[in-house]
């Protein structure tokens, strides 16, 4: 029996836009209806319900959240349609009752597939914003997780990538760019950041994608088996070659062949790996035949290419040839809430394979996972949260939940340790590493900072009939180290009415910016790099070097 088709209701106040998404969902074979406003939008789902709302939250007469908290009361799923492209207001839409958020102007493409994926993603969410109860699945077996409101499909990201963040909308501009195209990719990134997701996203977004996509890890293979594994052998080429192997370019024709870690890569193997793409010929380990293979190459490395280049370490000629379209992933500190915005998608995903019921995180964690550096970028993120989902139980994490380093306020980020904020989270000894002064009536703790010294106990008195042993004598003490004066500004020299004394060392300039920035967000180190456009790391290394000096 053919399944009825889906009814889609489009709120738009602009009848041409109107017609655009009428025009584009009509081939996927929806029953499609119209409203120009909320009101018309409510009269609609009260004379038939719909599977779908699509909403422009410019509508004119109760535009933003409040048009979209009075349709959540009469529609199962809607999609929400906005011009800003902020996280906040992301987040603030899903947590009105939105299922997906679209930044206009949407593509065809991009918008069909948000409403089959909204569509295909189940029984809709179970509360709506108002609190009105809504269809609802049946009831979960004892002891199983609460369900949790899920977006449907991917709205909080792109293919397999989760984030919102300006970082991330540029990296899925760049892969929506070079997808149609053969041109080779390099994807750079440090480890964690999802290189292998982003190659995936590109063979999935490329007329490739019925084509197989083939991955090498370069740095997991041994040299001397690797051009086996790439171009192939035959039987009999090398000891224990008992069979003919096709190699993973042979193996990817007609689609997608990832080389992770290409910088790994011995320097022999690079020369055939470059006559490799001049030819697109294909010539097996103990065989003269060549064999033509159509296949689009996508590399990555966490490593500076250009630095490997330069080292010796990679051949030009080859990064040249593989660098024609370039693709960075920001590390996850750089990303602002997307860190936020990952945690919850693990934490809905674990609490259901481990059956677990919590609902969130507390604002403290949330701070904590916010303004943490993550070295080990999304890969740390998803082995932090299943920790914490597998040895813990309730149903809102707290920060003592949170494994090592995070647990410990004192090593989350060292240089943040004057704001008042860990002073509060680490306790009464935060004032040992600079969190503050030491709280009154704290015991005294000889040897640890921040205490003073154990007092002398009193030498005893000389026993009847023994000569007092006199007292040795101190050891002369050395002088105290007299601090480096700080340096002087060659501004100083000239004449007090010289306009060169108000010029000051670019270094000072510098430190000042970063100083203001710092205050001016309130102590988040991560926000403030952001705005100064610089790594956090580099405010990190510069206030550790400060409170050096002093």
């Amino acid at each position: 029996m053919a399944r009825e088709p889906y009814r889609i209701l489009i709120v738009e106040p602009s009848a041409t836009l109107a017609q655009a998404f009428v025009t584009a969902l009509r081939r996927d074979g929806h029953a499609l209806d119209q409203a120009d406003s909320i009101a018309a939008a409510l009269d609609r789902l009260a004379a038939a319900p719909a599977d779908l709302v699509l909403l422009n939250l410019q509508v004119t007469d109760r535009p933003g959240l409040d048009g979209l908290k009075a349709l959540c009361d009469r529609a199962a799923r809607i999609i929400a349609l906005t011009a800003q492209g902020s996280v906040q207001a992301a987040v603030e839409i899903m947590r009105a009752g939105a299922v997906d958020v679209l930044l206009l102007p949407v593509g065809t493409e991009k918008l069909r597939g948000a409403v089959t994926a909204a569509l295909e993603a189940g029984p809709p969410r179970i509360q709506g914003a108002a609190g009105t109860v809504q269809p609802a699945p049946p009831p979960p077996p004892p002891g199983a997780a609460t369900p949790t409101a899920v977006p449907a499909g991917e709205p909080l990201g792109y293919l397999g990538f989760i984030g919102l963040s300006p970082q991330m909308q540029a990296v899925y501009r760049m892969i929506d760019a070079a997808a149609p195209s053969k041109a080779t990719v390099f994807i750079t990134g440090e480890s964690g950041t999802g290189k292998e997701v982003c190659a995936e996203s590109i063979h999935r977004r490329s007329p490739r994608t019925g084509g197989p996509f083939v991955a090498i890890n370069c740095a997991a293979i041994p040299k001397d088996l690797m051009e086996s594994e790439i171009f192939g052998h035959v039987k009999g080429a090398f000891t224990g070659a008992t069979t003919d192997h096709a190699g993973a370019a042979l193996q990817a024709n007609g689609g997608t062949l990832f080389l992770d870690e290409i910088c790994e890569m011995d320097l022999a193997l690079q020369a055939k790996l470059l006559r490799f793409l001049q030819t697109g010929m294909v010539k097996k380990v103990g065989s003269e035949k060549l064999e033509p293979v159509d296949v689009r190459i996508v590399c990555a490395t966490n490593r500076d290419p250009y630095a490997e280049v330069q080292a010796g370490r990679f051949r030009e000629d080859l990064f040249y040839r593989l660098q024609v379209i370039s693709i960075e992933l920001p590390p996850l500190r750089d990303r602002g809430d997307d860190v936020l915005l990952i945690a919850r998608q693990f934490l809905i995903r674990f609490n259901q394979e481990e059956r677990k019921r919590f609902r969130g995180f507390s604002l403290e964690a949330e701070r904590i996972l916010r303004d943490y550096a993550w070295p080990g970028n999304v890969r740390q993120l998803h082995n932090v949260v299943r920790n914490v989902v597998v040895l813990n139980e309730g149903e809102e994490i707290q920060p003592f939940m949170l494994p090592p380093p995070l647990n410990k306020p004192t090593m989350i980020v060292p240089p943040m340790l004057s704001d008042p904020r860990w002073a509060a989270v680490a306790g009464p000894l935060a004032f040992q590493f600079g969190g503050g002064p030491k709280p009154a009536g704290l015991p005294t703790m000889p040897g640890l900072p921040g205490f003073p010294p154990a007092p002398v106990p009193p030498s005893p008195a000389p026993e009847a009939g023994r000569p007092a042993v006199a007292p040795v004598a101190p050891l002369p003490s050395q002088p105290a180290p007299v601090p480096a004066p700080a340096p002087q500004s060659l501004g100083a020299s000239f004449p007090p009415d010289a306009p060169e004394r108000r010029i000051r060392p670019l270094w000072q300039v510098e430190q000042d910016a970063i100083d203001e920035a710092i205050r001016l967000c309130g102590g988040n180190i991560t926000r403030a790099a952001a705005l100064l456009e610089i790594n956090p790391c580099t405010i990190y290394r510069r206030r550790q070097r400060k409170r050096a000096a002093l």
